[in-house]
Order: C-alpha cells, then structure tokens, then sequence
C-alpha cells in the first residue's frame, strides 16, 4: 500500500469514461439487507403435485457466485469507530468460513490503527473504518500507508458514497472499500475475494445430504437430487459417495467402477485436477459419479483432513457437487456438514427421526450462523396402516418447515432400482420425482426442464 500513484481530482479529466454509474457505488456499496425465504405452510403431500418448480435464488447463495471457501489462516485487524461495526465482525469471527483466520477488534479508527502499526507488525488484512468526509479520509489513508507493509491488504469502511474517492483509495493501494449498511455473510465474502487462490479462484456449490436416522431414504434422495441438478436444470454436478464401505451409488446408476473415492482419499496430495478427472464416471453428459468401494473385506482409515482435502478437489471441478453422507457422526462428518453450502436432513415422519433431525439441526444452526437453515425433506410420507406424526406437527416440532414433502410410492422407486436408473427418468410425472424437482430449482434457481425422449429412444429404451 503507497500513495506513489495516488490520484487527485484534477487528474479526472472530462475525456474519462465513467463505468461506474454515478449515484452508486458498484462492486463497493451493492451491500442491501439480506431477507430470507418467506416462511410457507406445510402442504399435504397431494399439494405438491401442482406446485411450481421454480424458486427465487437464494440470498444466502446467489446462483453466480457458486460455494464459498474458507479464508486461509490469515491475521485480521479492524480499527471501528461505530459499536456497531465491532459487533457486526465479532459476528462475522464466528463464522464457519472464518475459522481459520483470527480477527482483533480495536477503537479508534484511522488514527488508532496509525498509532498501533507505530510499533507492531502488520496483519495479513487491516480494516480501518472512518465516517470523515472524503478530504480527510484521504488524509488519514496517506498517514496510514507510511506504516503499512507493501503487500497488506486494506479494506476501508466509509460513510462517504463517492466514485471519486473511490478511485483515489484504490489508486492507493486500498483493497477494498464498502460503505453501511451491509451484512455479515457480505464482509465476509468481500474478505475472501481478496485472498482468492488465482490459481484456482472458482469453487462450486456444496450440498450435503444426511439421513436423520438408518433407512429414510438418504441416498436415494441425494442420487436423485443429483440427476435433478444435472438433467433437468441443466448443470454440471458431481456426485460424491461418502459411505465408502456400503454406498450404493455404483448400483443405483448401474455402474461398474474400478477406480472409487477411496483411490482418491488414499493419496490426498496427489488428488489434482487431472487425478479427480481420471477417477470420476460419467454417468450422463452433465453428471458425473465419485463412487465407494462398497466393500468390507478391508477396514478403510481415513483421517480426517483427507477427506476436507479431496472435497475440496472436486469442488474446484464442477458447479455442483452432492455429497451422499454416511449416517455416522464423527469429526470429518460434522466439519463437513458445517462446511457445506447448502445442508439436506432426510427424515421419515416419526419419532426418532423427529428427535434425531431436531438435535443435528439445533448444534449445526449454532455452527452456521449467516448461512441459510437446514433444509428438512420428509421422505416416505403415507405409508398405509403406519402410524406418522403428521407433516405439520413434525414441522412444528423440529423448528424447520420442510422443503419437499415425498410420498411413499414404492413402485416408482421400486421400477426405478430394478433399471437402474433415477425416477425422473422412469417416472417423470410422479409425484416424488416433481417434490425432487422442486427442491433442484430451489438450490439453483432455476426452472425444471424435462427433456422429452423422442419416439426413437423410447422404442429402444434409452
């Protein structure tokens, strides 16, 4: 950070073309408040059959953007001048995306960061927030850049809604520059996009699915999900198989796969781009598999980091990636669940799925703060002579409305098996293939397209 090159209004002549609009501050001050989800009643499962498949992108994930990454283990000092700001970035400390780095709240603004840097080291990120008018906050930039290392990073909080001294923070050397009100996912976001790898800046959306208990029917709703995603929104997925002893991803897509994901956790460090590629099946043009061995005649250690350390791989491959999670709880499972972008909890209407899906989504609501809840899918719903809570009593109960409600249709799932193929592609019309279509536009934002077999196809079964 320097002011060699610092700008002056006099530099702007009349021949400069503005790009920025006048009244706004773009890319700077884009930071409005972040509404959630308009809370729905539960419907009958009937109801979903006519309900749209298209949702409004979420303000948690904007379709854009892809999954977020964790900051690396940097140092953060912010110099706040409003109460509001330091309790805004406590906040944002305890973030999932911001474990790694540690964060110092100090008063004073501008000046106190002068003074501080007089006789400490420079952090990794400074954050000085200054309600001055342009002039003087300018001033006090020039003072700061003297005991500023070259290569820190500045992010400047302002009052001040102003192209010009926009231009003339960044000429020198601010990294960064918002003015309030914003949010805490959105200082985060802003952090991260300064410490972006630009090797690999791109990270893809990651959707964990776990059962609530044994036998609801989790993978089979994270395979299908996955199918939804890639075929019938039309984007490029992953499927990840995590239950490395009996996952049943290679079966349910009738694939017979040499290489697995335990080729993969084995050796981390050498899952590149070019390893990650090698290993993946292509189940469809737009999908493809990272299967499990499924077997049990070896007992599979894995530490824990390997598995973050592959996760992270494919992620920098694809748009979306679903992890089909083992019903376990352990370390590498709930940092991963932490860690998701999107969380899917698949319970069966009764009681210990009920308790179950209430303590999973109470500890990691607590550990996902600025992210959007765990979505709940109630699957199996009308099993005859069965005794369930109803799907209203069971979303009152556990705090979280679910998203889709399935119904019990074993003959869809059933035929689907046999073939093995999804139920959007044996059953497209069914009412479990459209609850599952519905809940691929809501993580995309996008409108569900069944693409229609042409008579050709149909007669040869393709």
């Amino acid at each position: 950070m320097g002011n060699e090159t610092a700008l002056f209004e006099d530099d702007f002549g009349t021949e400069f073309e503005d790009v920025f609009n006048e009244d706004t501050l773009t890319g700077a001050n884009d930071f409005g408040p972040v509404t959630g989800a308009a809370s729905k009643p539960v419907q009958a499962v009937a109801d979903f059959v006519a309900k749209p498949t298209t949702a409004p992108v979420s303000n948690f994930m904007p379709l854009e953007q892809g999954g977020d990454a964790m900051l690396p283990a940097i140092s953060i000092k912010l110099f706040y001048e409003r109460e509001e700001t330091r309790a805004l970035m406590q906040l944002c400390a305890k973030d999932r995306r911001m474990g790694r780095a540690t964060v110092d709240c100090i008063p004073g603004g501008i000046p106190a960061a002068v003074a501080e840097l007089r006789n400490s080291a420079t952090p990794n990120l400074l954050m000085v927030e200054s309600s001055a008018q342009a002039v003087r906050v300018l001033a006090e930039i020039d003072t700061l850049a003297e005991f500023c290392d070259e290569h820190v990073k500045v992010l400047v909080i302002g009052a001040v809604n102003d192209i010009a001294l926009y231009r003339q923070l960044v000429a020198r050397g601010v990294s960064e520059y918002i003015v309030s009100p914003f949010q805490p996912l959105q200082i985060i976001r802003s952090i991260s996009r300064l410490f972006t790898d630009p090797e690999a800046p791109f990270l893809g959306k990651q959707i964990s699915v776990v059962g609530a208990k044994g036998g609801v029917g989790a993978s089979t709703i994270a395979h299908n999900l996955a199918w939804a995603l890639a075929e019938n929104t039309f984007v490029n997925t992953t499927l990840v198989d995590l239950d490395l002893s009996f996952g049943t991803t290679a079966l349910d897509f009738n694939q017979d796969t040499p290489q697995t994901i335990a080729d993969a956790l084995l050796a981390p460090e050498r899952a590149d781009n070019a390893v990650i590629e090698r290993l993946l099946t292509r189940a469809t043009e737009r999908l493809s598999l990272f299967t499990a061995p499924a077997n049990i005649n070896q007992i599979i250690d894995i530490p824990d980091e390997s598995f973050a350390m592959v996760i992270e791989s494919v992620r920098r491959n694809v748009p979306y990636m679903v992890l089909d999670m083992p019903h376990i709880w352990n370390t590498w499972v709930r940092n991963t669940l932490i860690a998701s972008d999107e969380l899917i909890i698949v319970c069966q209407p009764d009681l210990a799925s009920l308790r179950n899906g209430k303590n999973m989504i109470d500890q990691l609501k607590g550990r996902r703060v600025n992210d959007h809840a765990p979505r709940l899918v109630l699957n199996m719903c009308g099993v005859p002579k069965r005794p369930e809570i109803p799907v209203k009593d069971f979303a009152a109960a556990i705090g979280v409305e679910p998203d889709i409600v399935v119904p019990f249709e074993p003959e869809v799932f059933g035929m689907a098996a046999n073939n093995g193929q999804m139920i959007s592609e044996t059953s497209p019309a069914a009412k479990s293939s459209m609850a599952i279509d519905q809940l691929a536009g809501l993580l995309t934002g996008r409108a569900i397209q069944i693409e229609q077999k042409s008579f050709l196809k149909k007669i040869l079964g393709k």
